[in-house]
């Protein structure tokens, strides 16, 4: 049994191919996800109770007689469970922080047999046993078993030629009320969402890749949404390159620590 700290569309990535390798997920989240590529998330099992991506169906759960049930069922237990205090129940074989917070919020290196951290904020050998690159380029989906992943630049990766630009990024604090739909084409100036009475202006031309949906609290400056500006609208509903390329280096951290460990 592998347990997921997170449920976002990255975790999402790394699930659906563990999944599909025969293991059986359980992953944890926040009773609010914020995910905006809620399309391709099963965070979204917070909000719709069942959520399919690529194949794979995750569903809610609420307690341990509830993931028993969705395991058995051959799907992905989703549990709101901030503090992951489900590990104690299940006690699983493997776990992986896949919550992409730069920071490490309380995984350890004892936690599992084998434990597994996406992104900054964790150093292999200290905090877990692997840490997977999540920084887009040549290192992207790398694991490492000694020291720790590209640090944060805080400027999002280059998608068709634009990072900042492509982020849609809330004007000020209060609920959103989006706009555009994912899988909309907007163009640079149209308004793609307001928190209150306030706009949120595309900042350049392309489909809605992703979008919160409509009363999430949003604070001043937090991603809200994004623009891909390659325009393939099938790119809202599958999984992207990056986080196939992280559940590939979190499968090969796996085996290979299988057959490393003792």
């Amino acid at each position: 049994m592998i347990l997921i700290k997170g449920a976002g569309d990255l975790a999402t990535g790394v699930a659906n191919r563990l999944k599909k390798c025969g293991f059986n997920i359980v992953m944890t989240e926040i009773s609010e996800p914020t995910t905006v590529r809620r399309t391709v998330a099963f965070s979204q099992a917070v909000y719709d109770k069942e959520v399919e991506a690529e194949g794979i169906t995750a569903v809610l759960a609420s307690k341990k007689e509830d993931i028993n049930r969705i395991l058995k069922d051959g799907n992905i237990a989703v549990i709101v469970d901030e503090e992951a205090k489900i590990i104690d129940e299940i006690k699983p074989d493997i776990i992986i922080d896949a919550i992409l917070a730069k920071k490490n919020l309380g995984t350890y290196i004892e936690d599992a047999k084998i434990v597994i951290a996406l992104g900054p904020g964790f150093t292999a050998g200290v905090d877990c046993h692997c840490v997977v690159e999540t920084k887009r380029g040549h290192y992207l989906g790398k694991p490492i078993y000694s020291g720790s992943a590209i640090p944060n630049t805080g400027v999002p990766g280059d998608v068709g030629g634009y990072t900042k630009e492509r982020i849609i990024r809330a004007t000020n604090d209060g609920k959103i009320l989006p706009i555009s739909k994912i899988g909309d084409y907007v163009e640079k100036g149209d308004i793609v969402a307001y928190v209150n009475e306030t706009p949120i202006f595309a900042e350049i031309n392309g489909i809605v890749r992703g979008m919160l949906q409509k009363n999430i609290n949003v604070f001043k400056g937090m991603k809200s949404g994004d623009i891909d500006p390659r325009c393939e609208k099938n790119h809202c509903f599958t999984i992207s390159d990056k986080a196939r390329s992280i559940g590939g280096g979190v499968l090969e951290a796996i085996l290979y620590l299988q057959n490393t460990l003792k």
